[in-house]
């Protein structure tokens, strides 16, 4: 009887123990104001404040905000605390991706953010264009009937290819494909002919 008894109560504390570790989890409660945000999110200084832009979306901020890597975001301020403790203030259109790096929108931000008051105001950008080779209009009509005449004549050296290929697999022995080889090497001139 005592037997019985005592593995009836060992029974029940081990039935006991996972429904007790079951009561005794909260289900884990995001906090007021966090978001959800993926691997493109950017942290956007837009208006006064740090926005949320992901996916063509703007979201407003009510907390703020602490990356992965441990990159601190004042949402109200702008004010970025990096890992390494350096602090920076966003200016309008900077923003932070979620891997943690700022993005400068302009030149003189990032000077700002290097304290570099001097360089900010002096520094002057030129527009940069970028002019691609002018081609007279009877040359490029050339090289386009050029271009084209090789595109035929790879598109028959492509199919004569494929005959070669489905005779030599039809047949056990090799076949004679000299007529085909032949073809093959006065399109080949004629390719070089027409790239000179």
């Amino acid at each position: 009887m005592r037997t019985f008894l005592s593995l009836l109560l060992m029974g029940s504390m081990l039935t006991a123990t996972p429904f007790a570790k079951a009561q005794n989890k909260t289900p884990r409660v995001r906090p007021v104001g966090a978001v959800a945000y993926g691997i493109g999110a950017q942290f956007l200084f837009r208006n006064g404040e740090v926005v949320l832009h992901q996916d063509n979306n703007y979201q407003p901020l009510t907390k703020n905000i602490r990356l992965a890597n441990g990159t601190k975001i004042n949402y109200k301020s702008g004010i970025v605390e990096l890992p390494s403790g350096k602090m920076t203030t966003l200016h309008e259109g900077d923003y932070v991706n979620s891997t943690g790096n700022i993005v400068f929108a302009t030149p003189s931000s990032a000077a700002a953010a290097r304290h570099d008051t001097v360089g900010a105001t002096a520094a002057r950008f030129e527009q940069y264009v970028e002019r691609g080779q002018v081609v007279p209009l009877p040359d490029l009509q050339a090289q386009l009937s050029r271009q084209r005449q090789q595109l035929q004549l790879m598109e028959q050296k492509v199919r004569l290819l494929n005959q070669k290929i489905d005779l030599l697999s039809r047949q056990p022995t090799s076949p004679n494909t000299r007529q085909l080889d032949q073809q093959l090497k006065e399109l080949d001139q004629q390719l070089q002919q027409v790239a000179k």
